[in-house]
């Protein structure tokens, strides 16, 4: 139970940490307007990077870090349409929404001559 508590309380820290160092990014990027701006991308991107490490070293850092490597091997294992079938499904669906688009616009139309016949 101690173990949990002072991993929380470690993690709380960290957040704490990364929450800073956005915010000395926003407050530096703002403060340093009359430098490069290419210095102070580069500069926001080492912060948010260091952010990034910070925050990984977290519970939920971690437990983002597993999800991301599962999806990277679930996308390996996914098996891709060939060219072929890619046009062939294209096809098919612009040929439908056609269909379904001359459908709407002929009842439009028919519904538009009937409410004008009704009216007068």
């Amino acid at each position: 139970m101690s173990v949990e508590t002072t991993a929380s309380r470690f993690d709380s820290i960290k957040w704490v940490v990364v929450t800073i160092l956005l915010a000395a990014g926003i407050v530096g990027n703002s403060y340093y307007s009359d430098q490069s701006l290419l210095y102070r991308v580069l500069a926001l991107v080492a912060l948010a990077g260091v952010a990034g490490l910070v925050a990984l070293q977290t519970a939920k850092g971690a437990a983002f870090w597993a999800l991301v490597k599962g999806s990277r091997t679930e996308i390996r294992k996914v098996v891709w349409p060939t060219r072929q079938e890619t046009v062939q499904t294209t096809l098919i669906v612009v040929a439908f929404v056609l269909l379904v688009a001359i459908l709407l616009w002929g009842l439009d139309t028919l519904l538009g001559w009937l409410v004008s016949l009704v009216i007068g």
